[in-house]
């Protein structure tokens, strides 16, 4: 498909082969997910450093998740933010598909959530800051995110946050009034509203449920639990009988204003939840920011991660060099030589430039 131009960025979406995987040299694995693995590569000829997700054919045919994959490529291309991870390449070989994205080595805030029990209220304030004006962002481009959650959220070596992980994200077309109806998301992080779709009790939603989303994860990461106590196995029905039944517990040293916020974010009616920047400027909590400053990057984070480590399980590299079965330090070789076996069987063989599964 060739360079692809989205605002001011250039984007290299190359599914015709132009960039591939012997462009970049791999240095080390850092993370798993849904989608797939990460490791970190290099570029080989302007030594840029990227992270490389990639994501097998094979299994991803068998979860049926081909088209998670290619929403959030389609998504992607389309987006630049600060505190989005932008993506600048995607290609493809025999058994995996990749996508080369921002490096962040500042580690998720589940990672950091870990380390520290709790987080503080400056650090918490920033991270709300960012979160929402990346939010505000997507739900300009019709985009509801449907994830929201630490885990998601990657901060850079500055401290800046990034959100992640767009595979099951809805894009709202230019119809007033479209709603989305999926049951999408981790349970803990879903707002009232998407339960409720599921038991035929509300006609959809909209972006409201990122902004949930984040009030469960701001309060989470001041008080080192959620709001809920909601896990996988959680019924529907215990969830909506929590959300209606059960108050949020406010710890008594928390301002008024801090509360305030939090409870207009966790509002079980979406159309009284602050859903937007302009709403959420409202808030006393917020009578000392500036929201442009903040955009701008401007304004420096309380929290550095640490820089003499890298900020992620370090088991993810061992498994991939002695757990996998076919590590992608080693892809080179296996394909070369399944290429010296089809040549002998197949002499002429063709050449696709299209996605093909």
């Amino acid at each position: 498909m060739g360079n692809v131009q989205s605002g001011d960025k250039d984007w290299d979406f190359d599914a015709d082969g132009a960039v591939g995987l012997d462009h970049f040299q791999i240095l080390r694995a850092i993370g798993r997910g849904s989608f797939g693995k990460v490791c970190i590569v290099q570029k080989k000829d302007d030594k840029v450093m990227y992270a490389l997700k990639y994501m097998n054919k094979k299994r991803t045919l068998q979860k049926a998740s081909i088209r998670n994959v290619l929403r959030e490529i389609d998504i992607l291309i389309n987006l630049d933010h600060p505190f989005l991870v932008n993506l600048w390449y995607t290609f493809q070989d025999e058994e995996d598909m990749f996508m080369v994205v921002d490096l962040l080595l500042g580690g998720d805030l589940r990672y950091h959530l870990d380390k520290q029990g709790k987080m503080s209220v400056p650090v918490v304030k920033q991270y709300i800051c960012e979160i929402a004006l990346a939010l505000d962002y997507l739900q300009k481009k019709g985009i509801i995110h449907r994830d929201i959650k630490p885990e998601n959220i990657l901060l850079d070596e500055e401290g800046f946050v990034h959100i992640t992980d767009l595979n099951i994200a809805a894009v709202m077309g230019p119809d007033v009034g479209q709603h989305a109806t999926a049951i999408s998301g981790t349970k803990p992080y879903m707002a009232p509203e998407v339960y409720d779709c599921v038991m035929d009790d509300f006609p959809g939603y909209t972006f409201p449920v990122d902004w949930w989303s984040l009030g469960v994860t701001a309060y989470e990461l001041l008080r080192g639990k959620r709001p809920y106590e909601i896990h996988s196995t959680t019924s529907i029905s215990e969830v909506r009988k929590m959300h209606r039944n059960q108050p949020v517990a406010w710890p008594t040293t928390w301002d008024t204003s801090l509360i305030e916020l939090l409870s207009n974010l966790l509002a079980l009616d979406p159309g009284e939840r602050i859903s937007n920047i302009a709403r959420m400027s409202q808030e006393e909590f917020m009578a000392d920011v500036n929201m442009d400053a903040i955009l701008r990057r401007q304004v420096k984070p309380e929290f550095n991660p640490p820089k003499d480590h890298l900020n992620c399980d370090p088991t993810f590299e061992l498994e991939e060099m002695i757990i996998e079965s076919n590590p992608l330090h080693k892809k080179k070789k296996r394909l070369a030589k399944q290429m010296s076996r089809r040549d002998i069987s197949e002499p002429e063989p063709v050449k696709t430039q299209e996605w093909k599964w």
